[in-house]
Parts: C-alpha cells; sequence; structure tokens
C-alpha cells in the first residue's frame, strides 16, 4: 500500500461475502458437479455434510486473495473447490476421531451413517481433489497442497498424542492448530497469490496472512466452546472437555491456578469429565483464561493484518482485513 493512500474502511462479514458471492457461486457448482458418483452413498453424506454449509472460509479466502492481486477465473474456482473438498474430507475423519454427534448445529455424518462411512467418504473427497489438483497441470500448486495434507495429517496425529494429557502446554497447543487449522489457511490465501502471478514475496506475504488468520480464528474458536451455548455455537457447550482436549483457556487456567485447583483441572481433561465443567468455567474465569485467550486471538490477526500492509489496497484486500477482525469477534 503507498503511503499516500488511505486504507479502504473495513467491511463486515455480510458485505465480504456479498463481494465474493458470484465466485463462490461457481466454486458451489463445481463443488456440487465434481462430488458426483455412482456409488450412491458417497452422493448422499458427501451431499449432507458439503450441503450443511458452513461459512466456506476457506475457498473464499484463496478467491479473495487472488482477486486482491488481480486474478479471478476457472483455475481459482476449482482450487477453491479443492480447498473445501479437502477441510470437508478432515471434518468427516474428525468428527469420527473425536466421536463427535453435533456439527454446525445438527448430526455429524457418522452418527447418521456410522464412522466406517465417515472415514471412507472422507477417503474419497480427499481423493477427489487430488484428481481436481492434477487437472490443473501445475506442479507448484501439487507441491504446496501436497505439503499441506501431510502437515494437517501430522496433525490429526498430534491432537490424538494430546488427548486427555494434562500435561498439554501452549507451545504444544500452537504447534496442533497451526497443523490442524493454519496450514490450509495459509495454503489457500498462497495459492491464490501463485495463480495470480504474484512474485515469491507476495505469495509469502499471503501465506503469512493466511496462516496467523487461522491461528486467530482457531483460537477464537475455541475460546467459544467455554463461553457460547449450544444453539449458537452449533455443538455441546464443553464438548472439547468431554473429548479430553486442552486448549488455550484450560491451560492458562491450569498455568494459574493454586495447586488444588491445577489437580481437578487436570483430573477433568484426563478423564474427559463434563461434569466438572462447573468448576472449570469457574477456575478459566478467576484466571482470566478467556481474556487471555482472546487477546491471543487479536495478537495473531493483527500479525494477519501487518501482513497485508506492503499491497497496494483495493476492496479485496480490505474483505481479506474484515476476515481478521470476523475472526475474533465472532459468537460461533
Amino acid at each position: 500500500m503507498h503511503a499516500s493512500t488511505r486504507p479502504l474502511s473495513t467491511p463486515g462479514l455480510d458485505a465480504i461475502q456479498a463481494l465474493a458471492r458470484d465466485d463462490m457461486a461457481a466454486v458451489d457448482t463445481l463443488i456440487r458437479h465434481r462430488l458426483a458418483s455412482d456409488v450412491v452413498l458417497i452422493n448422499q453424506v458427501a451431499e449432507y455434510i458439503i450441503g450443511a454449509g458452513g461459512k466456506r472460509l476457506r475457498p473464499m479466502l484463496l478467491l479473495l486473495a487472488g482477486a486482491a492481486l488481480g486474478h479471478r477465473g476457472p483455475d481459482a474456482h476449482q482450487l477453491a473447490a479443492v480447498i473445501e473438498f479437502i477441510h470437508t474430507s478432515t471434518l468427516l475423519h474428525d468428527d469420527v476421531v473425536d466421536e463427535s454427534d453435533l456439527r454446525r448445529g445438527r448430526k455429524t455424518a457418522n452418527a447418521v451413517w456410522g464412522n466406517a462411512a465417515s472415514v471412507l467418504v472422507g477417503d474419497f473427497l480427499y481423493s477427489r481433489s487430488f484428481q481436481l489438483m492434477v487437472e490443473l497441470e501445475s506442479m507448484e500448486v501439487q507441491k504446496i497442497l501436497a505439503d499441506t495434507t501431510n502437515r494437517i495429517a501430522e496433525g490429526e496425529v498430534l491432537q490424538l498424542l494430546h488427548v486427555r494429557n494434562p500435561d498439554t502446554d501452549e507451545a504444544a497447543y500452537l504447534r496442533v492448530i497451526e497443523r490442524k487449522t493454519a496450514v490450509l489457511f495459509a495454503a489457500a490465501t498462497r495459492l491464490g497469490a501463485l495463480l495470480a502471478g504474484a512474485d515469491a514475496v507476495t505469495q509469502q506475504r499471503l501465506h503469512d496472512y493466511g496462516l496467523n488468520l487461522g491461528y486467530a480464528f482457531q483460537i477464537a474458536d475455541d475460546v467459544l466452546d467455554y463461553a457460547s451455548d449450544a444453539q449458537t455455537l452449533g455443538k455441546n457447550l464443553g464438548d472439547d472437555l468431554a473429548e479430553g482436549k486442552a486448549t488455550l483457556p484450560l491451560i492458562h487456567a491450569i498455568a494459574h491456578s493454586d495447586t488444588e485447583t491445577a489437580a481437578v483441572l487436570r483430573a477433568a481433561i484426563e478423564h474427559g469429565d463434563t461434569g466438572a465443567l462447573p468448576s472449570v468455567l469457574a477456575a478459566i474465569n478467576a484466571t482470566g483464561g478467556l481474556d487471555y485467550s482472546r487477546q491471543r486471538a487479536r495478537d495473531y490477526a493483527r500479525l494477519a493484518e501487518l501482513a497485508l500492509a506492503e499491497l497496494d489496497d483495493n476492496e479485496h484486500v480490505a474483505a481479506l482485513r474484515g476476515l481478521a477482525d470476523y475472526a475474533v469477534n465472532r459468537d460461533h
């Protein structure tokens, strides 16, 4: 951005979605076309989870990053669909591993069709994403996505190692969310820059934006698990605790509680004890765990915005800034 120009005002989510609407509609059409299989169960499960809606944030990030640097078109739509397929396959696998029965306010696919169908349809979506990717005949695109999906798989295993582990500290927590969430955000925004023909420095800036946005988004998400309700959140309050996941509000509470309280919190993680939720919430509030976590999310959102600072400003760059705001100020 040139020093002499004032940045455009930062839009809210509705305005950002309106800006991306036509491109997202093209992505949606492509997703539904390329989901099709002559195996009926694949169509049923895939349509169920893709049709659940959601904000489609990851594909939208790719489209906005490309448009911010002057590129739009069918290749961007196809790569955005790839990103959504990869994300959706990880959701199917995640819900099986976590034994979740609620996502976005309705039953998970594994609760409806069982674990085997969910895992196998997840595999189908994952391999379909690679078919779409190969069609674009770009070794650089394939390298970015191969590396990204490998990191995501590492994140899944890393998270498994930390389930019911009360010794999980903030650094370990951040390593998990980098791989599980942030790397796919970063791939989306880097790929948008790559399609736009941006130089290596600009591609790195968009990557850094996406990575930091991913951190902000996930930390804010983990705050909501202790500060929202099932109707707003679309899942049960305290689900992370039930699954034995030590997220930042609880990690902070353990680190800043007296020995007796810390022992109660550690036991709650070890046993996935939702009966201890009132005690956990009291300790999180007493130690300022939610405020601390919100501030960490804001710190990452600020880093995301700073990564955009050298770009020439336009409405799509402003939209990317708006998503950094949205990530930390949403209620679901």
